[in-house]
């Protein structure tokens, strides 16, 4: 059956995008919470009431709001742990590049607001298993966090199994800060978007057709032949060089305003959760709504996406489909999902219901299996929150493994 033939466009912006850096700094407490819970429960700590420490206990749902000269960090937190948000939020902000005032935002002088609280005894209840049953397992007293859908999807387009234009965009987002960082091009700051088009014949991406690069740089470049030579040299070229399809036609818009000073929580607001699309496929494949940064795992809103990714990259991987996308649903306080889906857009090789069958087979994806399996305990999460949550060669995206290939194969055999 032939493919239709279109274009599609995905964007990605840099870590020193206002909202990415809400992202960073949420997932930054929540990763400074799990290190810390972690290192009190191995030293056998008990609280005044007597709650001993656990990094199971943990529960995070933090958000971050950015304006010019100031962060403000909220949310609903239950932990032992003390951690120092100011710091952390002035840590984050250094890391990123925004240290001093000419860059229109600085990690010593910015106002941090802390209005974090404690998680609500009735959203708890749900998820530590107050209504499990005496003859459950352990896992089945692990409930959802929340109801609703989440989404995973996986392509053969390109080497990590991510569609061609989300992937493109990112790597171009992440080159922006590489060369920022190495001094390649020095008058680039922090702030950054990236966009690419790509075309598709017979649902396969052939050529790149236009690429936007928006980078904030210092006012005394205002050069935009000079800008443009080098986005093309340093960034553009460098990442569509490393994939196998045509760009050398395509259209390349350099900051098409002529300017980009005034960039960060100066030239915009920032908040946790608003590029969701970024996160994960670039539009490719659908998205329940739900944002991962800032929340702990038991939050099927992110540990659940990423076991959809996890299910729909080894039905790719096994060759089992060229396309998948598998979607998961909850309710607060159960522990099975209420539904699984797997479509593959009319490329799988077997019978669909089949495969369905044998990815409720393979995989558990109960919320404390999914964070039993991923090992989603760990302070690994603020990396997560720029580039991208998908596609990445990093040994802690756990939800990247191709590790039950062959239990697929074998379920379907």
């Amino acid at each position: 059956m032939s493919g239709r033939n279109y274009l599609f466009t995905s964007e990605s912006v840099t870590e020193g995008h206002p909202d990415k850096m809400a992202d960073q700094i949420s997932d930054a407490v929540l990763d400074a919470i799990l290190a810390k819970e972690a290192r009190l429960e191995s030293e056998g700590y008990v609280s005044p009431t007597g709650v001993p420490a656990s990094v199971a206990n943990v529960r995070c749902a933090c958000e971050t709001f950015l304006t010019t000269g100031t962060v403000v960090v909220a949310g609903e937190i239950r932990t032992q742990a003390y951690v120092d948000v100011q710091k952390i939020v002035r840590d984050v902000v250094r890391r990123i590049g925004y240290d001093r005032a000419k860059y229109g935002f600085d990690c010593e002088t910015c106002g941090v607001i802390n209005m974090i609280h404690e998680q609500s005894p009735d959203i708890a209840q749900g998820v530590d298993g107050t209504y499990a049953r005496a003859d459950e397992d352990e896992l089945d007293r692990i409930g959802a966090g929340d109801q609703g859908m989440m989404f995973g999807y996986a392509t053969d387009e390109t080497d990590v199994l991510m569609p061609m234009p989300a992937y493109l965009a990112q790597r171009m987002a992440e080159r922006l800060a590489v060369v920022r960082k190495n001094g390649e091009v020095p008058y680039l700051r922090p702030d950054g978007k990236t966009q690419v088009t790509v075309r598709y014949e017979d649902d396969e991406p052939v050529e790149v057709t236009t690429v936007v690069v928006s980078t904030q740089h210092a006012p005394e470049v205002d050069d935009m032949d000079q800008i443009k030579a080098d986005m093309l040299r340093h960034v553009i070229g460098p990442v569509l060089d490393s994939v196998a399809i045509k760009w050398n036609d395509a259209k390349v818009y350099v900051n098409p305003t002529g300017r980009f000073v005034v960039g960060g929580p100066m030239g915009d607001t920032g908040l946790t959760g608003r590029k969701i699309i970024v996160d994960t496929y670039g539009g490719m494949g659908r998205h329940g709504g739900g944002a991962f940064s800032g929340k702990d795992c038991t939050k099927v809103d992110r540990s659940a996406a990423y076991a959809a990714r996890w299910v729909a990259k080894n039905v790719v991987a096994a060759g089992l489909a060229r396309r998948c996308e598998v979607q998961l649903s909850y309710a607060i306080g159960v522990s099975h999902p209420l539904s699984i889906m797997v479509d593959t857009f009319g490329t799988a090789t077997v019978d669909e219901r089949a495969l369905e069958v044998a990815v409720s087979k393979v995989f558990d994806l109960r919320p404390g299996a999914i964070i039993r399996d991923l090992d989603l305990r760990r302070p690994i999460f603020q990396k997560t929150a720029a580039y991208g949550h998908f596609g990445r060669e990093d040994d802690d995206f756990t939800w990247e493994r191709t590790n039950r290939v062959e239990e697929l194969r074998a379920a379907l055999a």
